[in-house]
């Protein structure tokens, strides 16, 4: 086929009213409206929120002076200085609804970009066939936030949410701030309007057998741990429709370089790469 002649067809389909790529029932009422940027305006976030430093202060306040020199756009959070960025998550009207209605926590809004990936992801992956999955739902704020941006209550698809919810020591991954005996009922409340969203209680990948999706379009894991993760990917990976999207929240990160160094062989043992994010995540896009 020339290139005269598929463009033409696509032109035609568009004028026709045909779909060139169908999607899954229901997602096209699902996705967002786009809001146009404006274009003699570009956001700029300076949220002093980070990790990983001495005197966290003193760094707040020289990042501060710096951006009084820097070209509009830029951003300051979540360990990540940047500028003469487009910002494009704070021009998404509705994932910054989605995301401030959502935030309970100082790094539940300094997280914004990692946030707008998922966010993204999860637009392209409601239009695939397959299931959502989250390993590592702590306080249901992701999944909250990407299935309100996806239209709420009317969300189409079941989305999988699995976690042990609290910390011992003889579990791998650190505490959290929220993790406690009271904080699975507490989530669980969080989505009673919500019956597409199930959640697991328990270790992975034991808890699997409580219930597993077939077929996966999206699927997020942030386990702060090694072991949990490989064995995620173990169960999880090959149940992942062509087209859908893996994100690591933790893989670029140099605090969780052991899940990185495991994950590389995994992957590598399956001829793909992880696509390193400066947001700390990492991308993989199934084939």
């Amino acid at each position: 086929m020339t290139l005269r002649r598929a463009l033409r067809d696509i032109f035609r389909s568009r004028s026709e009213g045909v779909r060139a790529y169908p999607a899954t029932k229901g997602a096209a009422e699902s996705l967002p409206k786009y809001s146009p940027p404006k274009p003699d305006r570009t956001p700029t976030f300076f949220y002093p929120v980070f990790w990983a430093t001495t005197d966290g202060k003193a760094v707040a306040e020289s990042v501060k002076s710096a951006t009084a020199m820097l070209v509009g756009g830029h951003h300051f959070a979540d360990n990540l200085l940047t500028w003469a960025r487009n910002m494009s998550m704070l021009d998404d009207a509705p994932f910054v609804a989605a995301w401030q209605a959502n935030a309970e926590s100082a790094s539940d809004r300094a997280i914004v970009w990692r946030r707008y990936v998922l966010a993204c992801a999860a637009y392209h992956c409601v239009q695939l066939d397959g299931d959502f999955v989250e390993c590592g739902v702590y306080t249901g704020v992701g999944i909250k936030t990407i299935v309100d941006y996806l239209s709420g209550p009317a969300f189409p698809k079941t989305f999988w949410g699995y976690d042990v919810f609290e910390h011992d020591a003889s579990m791998m991954h650190h505490a959290m701030a929220e993790h406690g005996p009271d904080l699975y009922e507490r989530v669980r409340r969080k989505f009673a309007g919500y019956p597409q969203v199930r959640l697991f209680k328990g270790l992975i990948p034991e808890v699997f057998a409580s219930g597993c999706p077939e077929r996966i379009a999206y699927l997020h894991i942030d386990l702060n741990e090694a072991a949990a993760e490989v064995a995620s990917l173990e169960h999880l990976f090959d149940r992942m429709v062509p087209g859908g999207i893996l994100i690591l929240d933790d893989y670029e990160w140099s605090l969780y370089r052991g899940q990185k160094l495991a994950e590389d062989a995994w992957f590598e043992a399956r001829r793909y790469r992880v696509m390193p994010l400066p947001t700390g995540q990492g991308l993989v896009i199934k084939r």
